[in-house]
């Protein structure tokens, strides 16, 4: 009985073969010596053989071992579940309605046709619907963003792309957005601009020249140019300042301690004062305005 469990257990555990070759041969031995003092080892064989074999003790050990391992597993996924922050679904205030309307169609496929950006489709707002279509208060405004979409700075709260030498002006914007913001029945609009260090006179020429335009086609829509520093060169202010918008905007961004860390390096926060305050020497009449942004300090 002993030497054919012997033989299925070599064939599955090749490395216990030595220990069953000395287990198999003293089987044999115990069935023909049964004299004398073999008497007892013939009587201990016949238990041997009426009780588990050593594969049985093997085969047990290695399922108590997969018990184990299996056992260790589930604690460990039940572990990670636990771990897991429960999904919370954002309360319906926080909800905004996929945006839709006949206005709403109409502008966006005017700015796909015309190659225009807008700040509303680049930062994902999520009231692009109520500004463009109108919303409660029949309102509809935009945010044009002027000079393309590649800026010369790289303040750290923004995701605009950077680029040293971004493409060529447009010489057709100016007249592609008063063309698109004239017939979309808007009574607000916000041109804004990337930075273009890389231009002499950092783009006022360009902002100007949109403006004037803008307002010969649709002199009833409500202008706010909101631009960069220039600089520091007041002249570029005074140009933007003059062309005939209603709202000159520059945001500080920051309080003047945290400007280096937020900012970029060129802009500083007195200069951006300085450019508020020009705006505001050259046309007394003109509202100005800035920004700062909560929560960065």
């Amino acid at each position: 009985m002993i030497s054919v469990r012997v033989s299925r257990v070599q064939n599955a555990f090749p490395a216990l073969r030595s220990l069953l070759r000395s287990s198999s041969t003293y089987s044999h031995n115990t069935n023909i010596d049964q004299t004398g003092s073999s008497a007892r080892l013939s009587q201990f064989s016949k238990e041997l053989a009426s009780g588990p074999g050593l594969d049985d003790f093997i085969i047990t050990s290695l399922k108590t071992e997969k018990l184990n391992l299996e056992s260790k597993n589930t604690l460990k996924s039940d572990e990670k579940r636990s771990k897991k922050t429960p999904y919370q679904r954002l309360p319906e205030w926080l909800k905004t309605k996929v945006p839709v309307g006949a206005n709403f169609a109409r502008i966006k496929s005017d700015l796909r046709g015309l190659n225009l950006h807008t700040v509303c489709e680049e930062a994902r707002c999520p009231n692009i619907g109520d500004c463009w279509g109108g919303g409660e208060h029949k309102t509809a405004t935009a945010t044009i963003m002027l000079m393309g979409d590649e800026c010369t700075r790289g303040c750290r709260f923004c995701s605009v792309k950077t680029n040293k030498t971004p493409k060529p002006l447009d010489p057709n914007e100016p007249e592609n957005v008063a063309h698109a913001i004239s017939k979309w029945g808007l009574d607000y609009v916000v041109l804004t601009s990337v930075d273009r260090d890389d231009l002499s006179d950092g783009g006022s020429e360009h902002f100007a020249n949109t403006v004037r335009l803008l307002k010969k086609k649709a002199p009833h829509i409500l202008i706010e140019c909101l631009t960069g520093d220039f600089q520091g060169n007041l002249d570029c202010v005074a140009k933007v300042a003059t062309s005939g918008l209603d709202v000159y905007a520059h945001n500080i961004e920051t309080v003047e301690n945290l400007t280096s860390h937020v900012r970029d390096r060129r802009a500083t926060f007195r200069q951006s004062l300085s450019v508020l305050e020009h705006a505001k020497k050259i046309k007394p009449s003109l509202i100005t305005k800035t920004s700062i942004m909560l929560g960065v300090g």
